[in-house]
């Protein structure tokens, strides 16, 4: 019984005299967990400062911007003459090639102009031929004339050398010199005669052009090139779009029947800060994504740099010598040209919407050395 009462207190003694046994694990455990907390912290920080410096570095050297959009030349489409449209064999958003035939146009009233024309030629050709006959009837017509002109000259000759030998009458004197002088009018006249015969019928210049019929020949080739002009075909490789014109329309010339869009040379247009621009240059490699397209890339290059700021070339550019100025970070139209093998199917389409990145080719090391304040 008295060593039941005696152990306990036995042990208590002990415990009494280690009161920092079961403390110092406790002391340890939150040591660790402290380190392990500092070394966590001090891993986010480390990974942090890298992904900001990575960040910072990245948004220096390669420059980005959602303020771009996909361009592209829109050719209208039109005749160069007037009449009934016959057929329209394309539709909407179809692919054409350079030389299709688009439209086509009623030809029977041209065919009538190349006949009427042709008509032209053919009586020209006859005119010419009669004219060259009043041409040499002018002709025989001068040469009489100048034969009684002489006459004329000489019976006045005779009349004046028998008046003075007081043979000849003074009334018989002054016929021979009334006749000289109708002579002469008569031979002026027929002169002009032959001139005027010559002009019509295209003698008088020295090459011996015929002016009437080149003229009507020129009428032909116009009406035939307007014929020519019925079939509408395609300038080039294109997308139809915005088609207008149906069969049995009446359009007239230089009227917009549809548009054309070369999707493969389209372009994006991307308005840069003027703070962005510093190190762009003509060249440097793009890859961009398009909305419509999640997690698809596409490249291209940096075509050209706009000579001025988008404000400056607007409708009404702004006047910032007048009033109270306000700073505004301008934007600089930035040309990207897309590489044809990244958009071989022709997905890409005016109008929408582009994230293009620019690869500058700067090393960090030179980024670094641009933020140095020590510098």
């Amino acid at each position: 019984m008295a060593d039941d009462t005696t152990s306990p207190s036995a042990e208590q003694q002990k415990s009494s005299e280690n009161p920092t046994a079961e403390s110092v694990p406790d002391l340890k455990i939150g040591k660790s967990k402290r380190t392990r907390a500092l070394i966590i912290l001090l891993a986010v920080i480390i990974i942090g400062a890298v992904l900001g410096l990575r960040w910072l570095i990245s948004g220096r050297t390669n420059i980005e911007t959602d303020n771009a959009f996909i361009e592209a030349r829109i050719l209208p489409v039109s005749a160069k003459v007037s009449g009934t449209v016959a057929k329209v064999l394309v539709e909407d958003n179809q692919f054409v090639k350079q030389g299709d035939l688009l439209v086509e146009i009623d030809e029977r009233d041209y065919q009538l102009q190349i006949a009427k024309a042709a008509a032209g030629v053919g009586i020209a050709e006859n005119e010419t031929g009669g004219e060259q006959l009043k041409v040499e009837g002018a002709r025989a017509a001068l040469q009489s004339a100048r034969a009684r002109f002489d006459q004329a000259v000489l019976d006045q000759n005779r009349a004046e050398k028998l008046y003075l030998r007081d043979v000849l009458p003074k009334e018989q004197l002054d016929r021979t010199r009334t006749a000289r002088r109708v002579g002469e009018a008569q031979l002026k006249e027929a002169e002009e005669a032959l001139k005027r015969a010559q002009t019509e019928a295209g003698l008088a210049i020295k090459t011996g052009s015929r002016a009437k019929i080149l003229q009507q020949k020129a009428q032909l080739d116009e009406a035939k090139l307007r014929f020519s002009y019925t079939k509408v075909y395609a300038a080039r490789d294109g997308y139809i779009t915005r088609k207008s014109v149906e069969a049995g329309v009446n359009i007239q010339a230089g009227q917009p029947l549809m548009a054309l869009v070369p999707l493969q040379d389209a372009w994006i247009t991307a308005n840069y800060k003027e703070s962005q621009i510093t190190w762009l240059q003509p060249g440097q490699k793009v890859e961009f994504t398009v909305d419509a397209y999640p997690g698809k890339k596409f490249s291209g290059s940096v075509d050209s740099i706009m000579a001025g700021t988008g404000s400056a070339f607007s409708l009404l550019p702004p006047e910032n010598a007048s009033g109270n100025y306000v700073k505004v970070v301008q934007r600089v139209p930035v040309k990207i040209t897309i590489d044809r093998n990244s958009d071989p199917e022709h997905l890409l389409r005016v109008g929408m919407s582009v994230i293009p990145v620019i690869m500058t080719g700067r090393s960090g090391g030179e980024v670094l050395k641009d933020l140095n304040p020590f510098k």
